[in-house]
């Protein structure tokens, strides 16, 4: 059985290019929905037009179907990253 835990910890090899830390690091990953087939995984970008946007996405729904072994889908939310969703925002010198 997949769980949300086993997903998040595959994402964690999926790095931001720019920040180089990993998408859960940087508070990126926002949901994870194992019930639903595919599998969903809503996310957000540190920047609205982020350059890395779509290669990023690739990357997290080819992590999550590794993970799963089952079909994922990745959904980018209009929510806006700020610092404080970060796991330790003093990684970029927050705080």
């Amino acid at each position: 059985m997949t769980n949300a835990t086993d997903i998040l910890e595959a994402l964690r090899k999926v790095m931001d290019p720019e920040l180089n830390l990993d998408v859960v690091t940087l508070g990126l990953i926002r949901e994870i929905d194992v019930e639903p087939n595919p599998i969903e995984v809503k996310m957000i970008l540190t920047t609205p037009f982020c350059p890395y946007g779509p290669w990023m996405v690739q990357q997290i729904k080819e992590a999550a179907e590794k993970a799963a072994g089952l079909p994922a889908k990745v959904q980018v939310l209009p929510e806006q990253w700020n610092p404080e969703m970060m796991e330790d925002p003093s990684l970029l010198g927050f705080y």
